[in-house]
Parts: C-alpha cells; structure tokens; sequence
C-alpha cells in the first residue's frame, strides 16, 4: 500500500480527527460522508477514503472544530427514537424536551389491559407552540394515534423543516404560521405544549457551544427568560377547554418562577418533573 492510501484508510483518517474532535462526533462525521452506520466503520477501518471523500470529511471536521452543531452538519437529530430534519432556522431536539413529550403522553393516554395503551378521547386536540422542527407535534400525533395535533411557529422556515419531517415520518400534524396564539383564535384545545425560548437575553451561554448557531428567537426571551412563558402561561386559559392543560419546558433555574407563573394565572394540580440529573426542566399543571 503506497503512504497516501496508507493515510486515507480510515482508522488513520480517524486519528488524525481525534487531534481536533471526540472519536465519537469523528465517526458520526465521518458515517455521514459514505453513509454507513457506526458497525460498518468498525469493521470496515483498513478501507481507503477517495479523495472526495476525504476532501468532504476535512470540511466537516473543520466546521465541527469551528463550533457548528453536528445536528447542523449532519442535517438531522434523534429524538425518541425517529429522525429528525434539523437546519439552522431549527433549534436542535434535544433530551430534556424527550422529557417533556413524555410528560405529555401519559395524559393523553390510559393504560387498559396488560400494559397496552388507549387514547383517552380520539378527537383529544393538542396544540404545540413554537414547533421548530416539529419534534414534540410530531411524536404526539406519532405515539397517540387518534389525536388532534396542531403546530404553531412564528418562523416560516421552521415550519419548512416541520412539514418536511411530517412528510418523512408520515404524521398527520396541522401546521400554521403563528405568532403564538393569533392564528387559532376561537379555537380551544385539551393540551398547549411548549418548548418555548427561555434564556436571558444578557446570559453568556448564548455566546457559548452550539448556542452561538441556533437561531436567537428560539432561544432568548426578555431580561430573565420568562417573557414567552409569561405570555404563553397567562393566555393559555382562553384556549383550553374544561380541565385543559398546559405543559412547559423551562430553564434548569426557572422551576420556582414557573410554579408561581402558573399559580397565579389559576392553574390546578401543579406539577414538576426533573431531569435524569434531578434537575426540574418540565412543568405543568390543569386550567382551573
């Protein structure tokens, strides 16, 4: 084997990465560009990279070392499980709003039988504030068949990317161009779900790691990083129906504002859930 093609096997390819990334996101990088899964990388590491390849994956790693999100050089997430389109006119899905969604699910659902699961009302509707790349819609309408489910972004591009995915995954989600409650005014709805902007727009984590790609208005909010939450929370009330409920994520400091948020603005039932740290990230509560 000449010294190039001793240079563009891929272990070697790998290692030279490593002096700039994770082996991890080198590999993620590196299947990306042929489009082969982890396994087969591993398997196949005396293989020799074409220079087109190699030239492709150089500009990958440089952009990664630069800071870009893998989520945005890939173009795509995981989230529970399925696939998700993701563009810099997206925030990237990310675990702790997993945590949310799941949230959700269990009081939408009702566990009959042994251990299987039946939607509680068929025409139960939903509404998804701030859908970005429709992760939270569509997984609703994709673990809870029968369900009405709603999606509301105040940027176009994003909705572009949510209907993309809805296309991809086959779930039935309406989608509306919105700025927050506006375009289903007269509507009601048995849950409001949100991932919401919640970062002060002064916190120095927005300078920092893939903060710094993602699009700013979906993720600083005022001062403290309650202005959306303050907004979504106090109107929630007119568009849910008898006993509707409203499901937030929130900042890992932000528990204590929220419960008072939502006391205030006459919820029932508060309730709080952390993260796999202990930290709470989701609340909610029931339209009193």
């Amino acid at each position: 084997m000449t010294p190039v093609m001793s240079q563009n096997r891929l272990a070697a390819v790998i290692t030279t990465a490593r002096e700039k990334l994770p082996t991890s996101e080198a590999r993620l990088l590196l299947g990306h560009v042929l489009q082969k899964p982890l396994a087969w990388l591993l398997a196949h590491d005396d293989e020799v990279l074409d220079e087109a390849g190699l030239s492709a994956f150089k500009t990958l790693v440089t952009r990664r070392a630069a800071g870009e999100p893998v989520a945005y050089l890939l173009g795509y997430r995981e989230f529970f499980g399925r696939e998700f389109l993701t563009t810099p006119a997206t925030l990237i899905p990310r675990p702790e709003t997993e945590l949310l969604v799941e949230r959700v699910i269990e009081k939408v659902s009702l566990k009959v039988g042994d251990g299987e699961t039946a939607i509680k009302h068929k025409s139960r509707r939903i509404l998804d504030l701030g859908t970005g790349t429709g992760c939270i819609a569509i997984t609703l309408a994709l673990e809870c068949p029968g369900v009405l489910v709603c999606a509301i972004d105040a940027s176009k591009a994003a909705l572009d990317v949510a209907q993309s995915n809805a296309q991809r995954l086959n779930a039935n989600v309406r989608f509306l161009h919105s700025d927050w409650y506006a375009a289903v005014a007269g509507e009601t709805f048995d849950v409001i779900v949100s991932n919401p902007p919640y970062i002060a727009a002064e916190d120095a984590h927005l300078t920092q790691g893939d903060l710094r790609f993602e699009p700013p208005a979906a993720l600083a909010s005022g001062a403290d990083g309650l202005d959306a939450i303050r907004h979504i929370i106090a109107t929630a009330p007119a568009y849910l129906n008898s006993a509707g409920e409203l499901w937030l994520e929130h900042g890992y400091d932000q528990a204590e504002a929220v419960r008072e948020l939502l006391d205030s603005a006459g919820f029932l039932h508060i309730e709080q859930y952390g993260d796999l740290a202990g930290i709470v990230r989701v609340s909610g509560g029931v339209c009193g």
